[in-house]
């Protein structure tokens, strides 16, 4: 259920409602769309006063493109799926449905016209992916790569990606949600954990060309959610499931560069932005 929080303020009742509520979604969305719209126009600003001049249009530097569009669409994707076949196995094991009921509700228009029509499953599914990977990924590292370099930059722009979800904070102690200890931990464990996810979204857009990428992975694991490792653990299958865990990461590591080789995707415009060596093989 949605919670409301209320809160007294200078003598008149101000009503604060939780990020949940339909209503302080839609305003953020509107927000966020806004900013996330003018972001190119930085970018095209940013190649105008520098000068640097790569060649191609604004929107395929961002990722628009069709070239290569089916394997950025699956191969991405796919790999991180690998990387979360333990939460997937865990998660098929404690589904009441088979997979056959599962098919049925995903071809089942009234299923997604339910979730059109869910504002927070409208903000993790598509909104947050879209514009988060827009602004962080697709017009953050073309700036960024000319001064630093393809490796650097995959680590820095995730930096920012942590910052800007530290807004959270501010919420949790405006209503008091939990401790101040509590919620500053909280804080830097999803601190730690979007900048991890925010480099290898990087990475994926560096080695693909493509947004569609980076946002249906983001989508993806906002779906699943950080992996339940204390659940697993105390599964009934959990040997079961703790191989599925190391096997999950043994074949994503080994998958990492094959399954994102740039030779999917044709040519790779924000490759040619590297004036420096990035110390490791990003682009081939």
């Amino acid at each position: 259920m949605i919670r409301e929080c209320w809160e007294l303020a200078m003598g008149s009742v101000f009503v604060s409602i939780c990020r949940d509520h339909p209503a302080v979604i839609k305003r953020r969305f509107t927000s966020v769309l806004i900013v996330s719209g003018l972001s190119p126009l930085f970018v095209w600003l940013w190649k105008e006063l520098t000068g640097i001049k790569p060649g191609i249009s604004l929107l395929v530097l961002l990722g628009f493109r069709l070239e290569g569009i089916v394997p950025a669409t699956l191969l991405p994707l796919l790999l991180t799926m690998v990387l979360f076949l333990g939460p997937l196995i865990q998660l098929s094991m404690d589904c009441p449905w088979d997979w056959v009921d599962g098919l049925k509700v995903m071809f089942d228009p009234r299923f997604w016209a339910l979730c059109l029509s869910d504002m927070r499953w409208l903000r993790n599914q598509v909104i947050a992916p879209l514009t988060e990977e827009l602004v962080f990924r697709a017009c953050m590292l073309p700036m960024l790569i000319p001064c630093t370099g393809l490796g650097p930059a995959i680590f820095t722009c995730p930096l920012f990606f942590g910052v800007a979800h530290f807004h959270h904070v501010i919420e949790q102690l405006r209503f008091r949600q939990g401790s101040v200890a509590s919620i500053f931990l909280s804080a830097a464990f999803q601190f730690s954990y979007t900048a991890v996810f925010g480099a290898y979204t990087a990475f994926i857009f560096i080695r693909t060309g493509h947004l569609i990428g980076p946002v249906l992975c983001h989508s993806f694991c906002n779906y699943i959610g950080f992996p339940a490792i204390c659940a697993a653990l105390e599964h009934p299958q959990r040997l079961t499931v703790v191989i599925f865990y190391v096997l999950g990461m043994v074949l994503f590591l080994l998958l990492l560069h094959p399954m994102t080789d740039p030779a999917f995707f044709g040519d790779v415009p924000i490759c040619s932005l590297s004036a420096t060596s990035s110390g490791f093989s990003v682009c081939s």
